[in-house]
């Protein structure tokens, strides 16, 4: 014997809540822009003790072709990915991969001290080791005991 579940329309359709949360979360966690164009790379960002680590994807794009910039608390990535195109007489059943210029500006944690920066790319993954300054560093105090009677 089979159980009848009663249909309800009002629980199939999504609330205005929800409607905005996903409407806010795909805006501000995806790197696109309001007319669909690419605006910029995925990116990781990370802190030791000693510095900010910012990983970026930029498959298909050359080292020389990013330009990276420090201005106060602020890392930005610009470039640009030209489309070749291979194939004049083409239908195009899935079109997902992004060329055309990009910049991708994130605010950084800390100070950082920006002319020690350093920048690697490997496999279409850019890494970037930006030093944190001085008075961003954890210190260590050194605690003296005292012994009663000395």
């Amino acid at each position: 014997m089979s159980n009848l579940i009663r249909w309800e329309p009002a629980r199939e359709m999504m609330t205005l809540h929800e409607a905005m949360d996903r409407l806010f979360d795909d805006a501000f966690t995806r790197p696109f822009n309001l007319t669909g164009n690419w605006s910029g790379p995925a990116i990781d960002m990370y802190q030791t003790d000693n510095e900010i680590v910012v990983k970026a994807a930029l498959p298909g794009i050359k080292a020389d072709e990013v330009q990276i910039n420090v201005t106060g608390d602020v890392l930005t990535l610009k470039g640009e990915i030209n489309h070749k195109e291979e194939v004049k007489e083409k239908t195009c059943h899935i079109r997902e991969q992004r060329w055309g210029s990009f910049e991708r500006s994130v605010m950084l944690p800390t100070e950082v001290i920006a002319d020690k920066a350093k920048a690697d790319f490997e496999n279409g993954i850019i890494t970037i080791t930006l030093p944190k300054a001085e008075e961003a560093r954890p210190k260590t105090i050194t605690i003296k005991a005292r012994f009663a009677g000395s």
